[in-house]
């Protein structure tokens, strides 16, 4: 069960969700299609900047991109990201915030998912 104390960064279709208390068990990601799961206890390592995420788990890896992302670093490191939401095609190109995810890239390790 997830944890009541979250922070999100914005209000509506919040591009990222961040624990305030506990480690989270677990990563969503909410892409177009599909939405994975991925347990943070098979996390390897993270590392990017404002414009690129790359988040690497011993079954998958992930590419973000979008705007602000260099914030989420420090949750990253301490697992407590609990999701992470790809924009919408409309939100693409009507999105003028600080924090914005436009693209997630989901390999998974040995093939493309």
């Amino acid at each position: 069960e997830r944890s009541a104390d979250v922070n999100v960064v914005s209000g509506g279709n919040v591009p990222w969700v961040v624990s305030s208390g506990d480690p989270a068990a677990t990563l969503e990601i909410v892409l177009q299609t599909q939405t994975l799961i991925l347990s943070w206890h098979q996390f390897v390592c993270g590392e990017g900047n404002s414009e690129e995420l790359r988040i690497a788990f011993a079954s998958h890896d992930l590419v973000i991109k979008g705007v602000g992302l260099d914030a989420l670093l420090p949750a990253i490191a301490s697992h407590r990201v609990v999701s992470l939401r790809e924009s919408l095609r409309s939100e693409r190109f009507s999105a003028q915030t600080e924090r914005f995810i436009h693209e997630i890239v989901v390999r998974r390790v040995g093939g493309e998912l």
